[in-house]
Order: C-alpha cells, then structure tokens, then sequence
C-alpha cells in the first residue's frame, strides 16, 4: 500500500493548479491514465476568460456568463470565479506562463458570448503552453510524484471497509505497464479527470475523457447535477484524418463566417449575433443546416484576413489543415459539430468538496454551478485555476483521513478475459446510439431508447467486470456506461428544452430554472 497525504486522480491543469497549490510539506500524487499531453486542457486551443482592461468589468463578465448559461447558473458561484479570475491569471503569470502580448499590455481574444476582449491566450495553443509550463514545474517539485499509466478503478470509502463513517481512504488503480491494481492511500483524494465526451461517437476530446471521476464519484455515493447539458463545440475539423481536431471559436472572434456550400451565410439568420452567438446556438443552427441539406459538414471562412495574421494568430490550426491538403489562408474549413464539453458533474462547494469528507472534485468533473446550461467560451480553464487554488487551500488546513491498512484487490476468483471483442463491440455500440438519440437535438422516444440499451450493455458490462481481470478498455467502457446512464436519467428528468438541452417534445423554457440533481441509490 502507497500513502500520500493528497491523491489527484487526473494531470491536466485542475490538478496541476491543485497539486502546485499546496503546501510544500505535503507529499502529494497525480494519477494519470496517459501522459499530459493527453487531457483536455493540453488540447484547449482559444484561451483563459478573465477582467483585464479599463472598458470591461467583472458585472460585464458575471452577466456575460449568466446569459450563457441560461438563466441556470448558481450567480454566487459566477461572481466568485469572475472575482478570482485576475488573481488566476496573475498566478499563472507567476508560473511562467508567456501569453501572447500586445504593446505594453496582453492579447485579449474575443470569443462567442462575451462583450469585450477578455481571453488570455498564446496563439491559438494554450492549454499546451500553460500545461507545460506548470508540468516543468510539477516535475521539479520534490515533493510531488507523477505516476503516469494509472487508471483509477473505484474509490476506498469508510462503506466499503465497514465503517459507519462517509469518508474516503484512497483508491484502487491498475498500473497499466505492471497489469497489477495497487492500493494508493490517501489523506485527501481529489478527482480531475475531465469529462465523457468519449461517450459520444464524435467528441472533440481526447481518448481519456471517459466520465472516470463522474462514474466513481457516483459508485461511492456523491450527488451529480446537470449531465443533460453535453455542449456540443460548432467547428470541429470534418476530415476523415482529422480525428477530434477542433476549430478554435476564437477564429469567429476574429471575424471567420459559416457559409454553405454555395457560399452563403446562414447565423444571422439564427441569432443577430450571427457566428458570435454562444455555442449551443451555433451548434444547432449547424445541425440544422446539415440535415435540413443532407451536407455533411459547413464552412468556416476566414480568407478575408490577411495570410499573416492567420498564421501568426492560428498557427496549430493552420499547420494541421496544411498537412491534410487545406491551406485555411485561400480556402474555406469543413467543419461539423462535436461534443466538446460536459457541464454537469459531480456536486462541490466553492473550495471543490464532495458529499464525501476528505473526497474533491474540481475541473470538468465538478458541477459547480458555473456553467449553467451552457458554458461560456474560456470559462472552463478559469474555474480549473481558480477552484484547484481553492481546493489546495482547504485542503491545508483540513483534518486528513486516518490511515488505515487497507485491503488489497481481490483477484482470486477471476481469471484473463478470453474474448476482447466483447469489450471494442459494446464501446462502439454505446458511442453510436448516445450520438443518435442523445445528441443535439432529443426526443422522449429517442432517450428512451438510448435507456434501454444502456440497460442491456451494464448487464453486459457486470457479468464481465465480475468474471474477468480488469483492463484499461474494461475500465472506461464500465464509467462510459455509467456516466451514459445519468445523462440520459438527467435529460429525461428535463421537461422543457434549455441551453444545452434542446427537446422536440419540450420546445419550451418553463418559467422557473432549476437543476437537476441525481441521488445516489442508499448504502
């Protein structure tokens, strides 16, 4: 058994705000199924939303997050992230991190839904400059162990061990290069592992966004709020090697238009904010156009800026399209909507606690009331620098969990699975019917459907997580399917259509906004 006094479950830029936090005396690990490289922080191209600038204020950006949001975001939390936003960014300044520069001040994008320029940004990579950065310094932190290969299976809580108490005591992961499930115990465990867009056949997100810290947070007996709200990001790169390339929105801050093929705009006609309005209208504008037309894809075109500052403000994007044959300088980029981003999560506070002591959440496995029904553009990287910092501090001066001598994982009644396939057919079966029934646009037949076959595949899934030993594919196909499950239980629940949650059989806002909140069964 490995003790530490803080385990993150994750390593993008939630937990290295988090671990980076901390008091140096704490001997701290992150736990990460793949390298950094991998999370969707790293992948984040457009920027860090925060107040900078005589002609903005932080109302400006509190109300540009509530109109986002639509009516359903906790305003208490929004004024605090917005509040702490300029102390983010000085602290990510402090790290090193070199955001592009204008004059004598910072490079302010502006992106859909917002009123001013306000996004923080290097080029068109700053999830990749701010996560390596801060990953130099992770490295040479004394203190802090990078165990990398790691897939979290479950959380240890006091239920699980026979005790009376609702507390968590570590975790059980397989390292993936041994084939052994280690016990890791734990003063304070802390899940940062993103989000499920995995969950859906087209996903702008990384392989590893599985719905892990959703999933186990509810198998141990947290509360999770508003997973119907799936944002779907409008321009993702329709390429048939383009796999989960997205488009920056900061290029339609930049004055980049939708056209069909033809060559025709459509957004104005949607929103008067035309290619500015926030993603959940663009997205669905776009679906609509592609199915009402039987297109494939639309186009995003920004031509009409000079070939200069397209590569010098888009150079990832530029350099991708180039090596698939689209010079984005002369010709328009196919593009179609994919999910991008999972607004619901776990339920926490303001310093990122859970229902469970010594158990956090934070990033994009939290619901913290930021988002609402929909995100605004930026926010997400925001409220991972601001609640790691606030998780670091109540961590410090927060009583640990006792150490206790935990069991080790039982693998004496199961044996080498013997048909993989099993695993790879229930993946792609799961991905296919939630993109076809649970997308961007639901019916009541559609979610229906969409329960039933989660229904089948969990049974499925139990037979084989009890008979066989645990693998990597085995592990997020048992947290996809679950996290599957409370999204479609979250958008049943959801009698109107909202943001992020747009229903033909419900194409109304009900006068009261509430969220929705999932109980954990009794233990």
């Amino acid at each position: 058994m490995q003790r530490y006094d803080v385990l993150i479950i994750g390593a993008g830029l939630a937990a290295a705000s988090l671990a980076l936090s901390l008091p140096s005396r704490l001997r701290i690990a992150l736990l990460a199924k793949k390298p950094y490289e991998e999370s969707a922080s790293y992948w984040a191209q457009g920027g860090i939303a925060a107040v900078n600038g005589a002609d903005d204020s932080l109302d400006a950006h509190v109300q540009d997050t509530l109109i986002s949001g639509a009516g359903l975001c906790d305003e208490a939390t929004v004024r605090y992230v917005v509040e702490n936003g300029p102390a983010a960014i000085d602290w990510l300044i402090e790290a090193g991190v070199p955001f592009d520069r204008e004059n004598s001040g910072y490079h302010l994008g502006r992106e859909g839904g917002h009123s001013h320029r306000r996004i923080f940004h290097a080029a068109d990579a700053t999830g990749r400059v701010v996560q390596t950065t801060l990953r130099a310094r992770l490295k040479a932190a004394p203190n802090i162990s990078l165990l990398d290969q790691r897939i979290a299976i479950d959380l240890i809580t006091g239920h699980k061990l026979g005790l009376e108490d609702n507390r968590v005591y570590g975790v059980y992961a397989l390292n993936m290069d041994s084939g052994h499930v280690e016990t890791l115990s734990a003063g304070h465990t802390v899940l940062a592992t993103g989000g499920a867009g995995k969950v859906f056949l087209y996903t702008s997100n990384p392989d590893t966004a599985t719905g892990d810290g959703i999933a186990m947070g509810w198998r141990a007996g947290c509360r999770v709020a508003n997973l119907e709200f799936i944002q779907f990001h409008p321009t993702c790169l329709y390429h048939p090697h383009a796999k989960s390339f997205l488009i920056t929105e900061a290029m339609r801050g930049e004055g980049a238009v939708l056209r069909l093929p033809d060559g025709s705009r459509f957004m104005p006609e949607y929103d008067e904010r035309a290619e500015l309005a926030p993603r959940d209208i663009v997205a669905r504008a776009i679906d609509s156009e592609m199915k009402k037309r039987g297109l494939d894809c639309v186009y995003l075109d920004i031509t009409h800026q000079p070939a200069k500052f397209i590569i010098s403000h888009f150079p990832t994007i530029y350099e991708r399209c180039k090596e698939l044959g689209i010079d984005i300088t002369r010709e328009w980029i196919p593009v179609a909507p994919a999910a991008h981003y999972t607004c619901g999560g776990i339920v926490v506070d303001h310093q990122g606690r859970t229902d469970l002591v010594n158990l956090y959440a934070i990033g994009e496995t939290a619901c913290t009331g930021l988002h609402g029904a929909n995100r605004l553009a930026s926010n997400s990287l925001l409220e991972c620098v601001v609640y790691g910092r606030a998780a670091a501090a109540d961590i410090a001066q927060s009583q640990p969990a006792p150490e206790r001598a935990l069991p080790v994982w039982d693998e004496s009644r199961v044996t080498d699975a013997d048909e993989e396939i099993v695993i790879a057919h229930n993946w792609h079966e799961l991905r296919r019917f939630m993109w076809d029934y649970v997308g961007i646009v639901r019916t009541n037949r559609r979610l229906e459907r969409a329960a039933h076959r989660i229904q089948l595949l969990r049974e499925e899934i139990d037979e084989y997580y009890s008979n066989f030993r645990v693998s990597n594919d085995l592990i997020e196909l048992r947290n996809l399917v679950q996290t599957a499950d409370l999204i479609v239980r979250s958008a049943t629940r959801r009698h109107e259509s909202r943001g992020l949650h747009c229903s033909r059989d419900y194409p109304d806002l009900l006068p009261q906004a509430a969220p929705t909140v999932l109980e954990p069964p009794p233990r």
